[in-house]
């Protein structure tokens, strides 16, 4: 499934929509003897809603930790141009609904941005992040520095 096995370079650039999944979330009391990782699980339910929904244009990726291990389950939307997000706190057999509502929700805006009262409960109470695109000017940003003006000309 990996376009990138070698882990070095990456092979394929997604200029769409993105909604990826830890694969390797877990609960601090999981055990291997459970079974599949609750991350794991949770991208399956996710590709069966996705799959149900037919969400166009947009790619889902597994991704092997996203950083958010006291978190799980955790899951970003992110694509050029848009806000970028990050969820955690979610259940596998439970919020893959939640988070393809809130994908849906994210592609139907131009900008991505999505206002707390619109999103899912799930994703309402889970949210880790929410980072504007670069240069963006509006709700949310006050002011832009520029880099060159604090370190000289970039030349």
């Amino acid at each position: 499934m990996s376009d990138c096995s070698d882990g070095i370079v990456p092979r394929r650039v997604f200029d769409a929509p993105i909604l990826d999944v830890c694969v390797l979330c877990r609960a601090p009391d999981w055990s291997q003897s459970e079974g599949a990782r609750p991350g794991a699980i949770l991208a399956e339910q996710v590709d069966r809603a996705l799959a149900a929904r037919a969400i166009p244009s947009a790619v889902r990726r597994n991704v092997r930790c996203i950083s958010q291990c006291k978190r799980p389950c955790a899951v970003a939307f992110s694509a050029p141009g848009r806000f970028t997000y990050l969820f955690g706190d979610l259940v596998a057999l439970r919020d893959a609904e939640a988070v393809v509502d809130a994908f849906a929700l994210y592609l139907a805006r131009p900008d991505g941005l999505m206002e707390r009262f619109e999103r899912p409960a799930a994703l309402r109470a889970g949210i880790l992040a929410r980072v504007p695109p670069p240069g963006w000017c509006g709700p949310l940003v006050d002011t832009s520095v520029h880099i060159e003006a604090q370190f000289g000309d970039a030349k």
